[in-house]
C-alpha cells in the first residue's frame, strides 16, 4: 500500500517526525532494520524513554501509521527522510554506519522524483560526499536531476511542551534550488515555517553550530558554578539577575553533567579541530567528578567518610520528567561513589530498574524515609514530582546539583 512518507529510523529522531506527519494527515510508514522497536510499536507499546506516550502511539496507529522492517515499502513513497542515529565513535567522529545502511536500503528501491532528506546529525559535507554516492550508485539515478536531495537538521527538544515539530522552524538545504523547493513542499505540511539555507553544507553546519552553542555555554556556566562555590557566591541568584538583561545574554544553568542525544562535535575534519568545543567538552566531562568531590567534602564536614556512607541519588534521567537515560551523568556518579565505598541507592519515578556496570542499584520506594536514613541525598535531576522543601527538611544532608531547592534549604552545586 503506497504512502506519502517513509521515516527511516524509528528512534528519538524519527518517531517525532512520524508523529507530526501523521497528525498532519500524511500517510506514513516507519522503517527500521531492527525488528524489536518495530514489533513494539506495532503492538502499541511506546518506547521506554518516554518520548511517545501510549495514547499518542495509539492515535498514530489508528490514523494509519505503519512500522515495518520490509525495505520493499520504501519503493512506494513520495518522500523518504533518513533519521538514523550517528553516535560518536572512538575517534570522536560521528559514526555513519546506520546512515549508510539506511541509504543502501533506500537506494535499490528509489524511484525518480522521490524526495530524499537526511536529518541525522552529520559533519558538513556528508550529504554530498557520503550519502549522494550511495544513493546514486544503488539506484542508477542522479541526485538533483532524477530525484531531489536535501539536508534538514533535526531540532528536537524532548519533553518541551511549548515547541514541537509543528511550530519549530525547519531549516532546509537542497542540492539544487529545485531540491530545496521539493523538500520545502513536504516540510511545509508539517511545520509552520521553512527556512531555506544556501545548500546542504550550510544546513549541516546549522546543526553543528546549534549543538556546540549549547555545550559551550553549559561549560561556561559549569565553570562559573565551581568559581562561585569557592567565592561563596550564589550562582543561581547571579543567573536570575543576569537574565533580566534584554540583549546579549541567554541563561544557561549548571548541572552534574551534560546528557542528551545532541553530542558536541569538536572535529569536522582531520585538519580543523574546534578548540573551544574541545575545551568545553573537557569541562563538562569533569562535572561528575566535581559532584563527587562536593559529596565527599560535605560528608567530611559532617564527620562522615564516603566509605560506608549511605548515598541516595534523586533523578537519574538526563532531562526532567522524561524516562530517557541517554548520556545521563548519573551512572558515572553512582560508579564513582561505589568505588569510594559508599552504599548507593536511587529514586526516580520514571525508571523502575537501574543497573550500573551490570550491577543492580537498589531503588527506594518511600522517598522521605529513604532521605531521612541516607547520610547524603543528591538531587541529580529535578522531576516535577519532587517536593524539595519537604525533602530538605527530611534529609540529613541534601546536595542540589540543579539549583532547584529554595534558597538556604540545601547545599547547591
Amino acid at each position: 500500500m503506497p504512502a506519502d512518507l517513509a521515516v527511516i529510523g524509528l528512534g528519538h529522531l524519527g518517531l517525532p517526525l512520524a508523529q507530526a506527519a501523521v497528525t498532519a494527515g500524511i500517510e506514513t510508514i516507519g522503517y527500521d532494520t531492527d525488528p524489536r522497536p518495530v514489533a513494539e510499536l506495532a503492538a502499541g507499546r511506546p518506547p521506554v524513554d518516554g518520548s511517545l506516550s501510549a495514547p499518542e502511539l495509539r492515535r498514530m496507529l489508528s490514523a494509519g501509521f505503519r512500522p515495518t522492517t520490509d525495505p520493499s515499502e520504501l519503493g512506494r513513497v513520495r518522500t523518504a527522510v533518513i533519521c538514523a542515529p550517528t553516535p560518536l565513535g572512538a575517534d570522536r567522529a560521528l559514526d555513519l554506519t546506520a546512515v549508510g545502511d539506511a541509504a543502501r536500503a533506500l537506494a535499490t528501491r528509489l524511484r525518480p522524483r522521490t524526495t530524499v532528506v537526511l536529518e541525522s546529525a552529520v559533519a558538513p559535507g556528508t550529504t554530498e560526499s557520503y550519502l549522494l554516492p550511495i544513493l546514486e550508485e544503488g539506484s542508477g539515478l542522479r541526485a538533483g536531476h532524477d530525484f531531489p536531495l536535501a539536508y534538514s537538521p533535526s531540532r528536537l527538544d524532548p519533553g518541551n511542551r511549548t515547541h514541537g515539530c509543528g511550530n519549530t522552524p525547519k531549516v532546509i538545504g537542497g542540492l539544487t534550488p529545485a531540491c530545496a523547493e521539493a523538500a520545502a513542499a513536504f516540510y511545509g505540511r508539517v511545520t509552520d515555517k521553512v527556512v531555506r539555507a544556501r545548500g546542504p553544507r550550510e544546513a549541516e553546519t546549522v546543526k553543528l553550530l546549534e549543538t556546540n552553542f549549547r555545550h559551550v555555554n553549559i561549560a561556561l556556566v559549569n565553570e562559573m558554578a565551581a568559581l562561585c562555590h569557592d567565592l561563596g557566591v550564589d550562582l543561581w541568584d547571579v543567573i536570575r539577575c543576569a537574565e533580566t538583561k534584554p540583549f546579549g545574554f541567554q541563561a544557561f544553568r549548571p548541572g552534574p553533567g551534560v546528557g542528551g542525544h545532541g553530542v558536541p562535535v569538536d572535529t569536522v575534519g582531520a585538519h580543523r579541530p574546534l578548540r573551544l568545543v574541545e575545551l568545553a567538552g573537557q569541562i563538562n566531562e569533569r562535572m561528575p567528578q566535581y559532584v563527587i568531590q562536593r559529596c565527599a567534602t560535605l560528608l567530611n564536614e559532617h564527620g562522615k567518610s564516603a566509605r560506608g556512607a549511605r548515598v541516595l541519588l534523586l533523578g537519574i534521567t538526563y532531562k526532567p520528567d522524561l524516562a530517557d537515560l541517554e548520556a545521563s551523568p548519573a551512572p558515572e556518579i553512582a560508579q564513582r561513589l561505589m568505588e569510594l565505598g559508599a552504599s548507593v541507592s536511587y529514586h526516580d519515578p520514571y525508571v523502575p530498574d537501574w543497573r550500573v556496570r551490570d550491577l543492580p542499584v537498589p531503588r527506594v520506594d518511600s522517598l522521605y524515609d529513604a532521605a531521612a536514613n541516607a547520610d547524603l541525598t543528591v538531587l541529580l535531576q529535578h522531576h516535577r514530582t519532587y517536593d524539595l522543601q519537604g525533602l530538605a527538611v527530611k534529609a540529613q544532608l541534601l546536595l542540589d546539583t540543579r539549583g532547584a531547592s529554595p534558597a538556604g534549604a540545601a547545599h547547591r552545586l
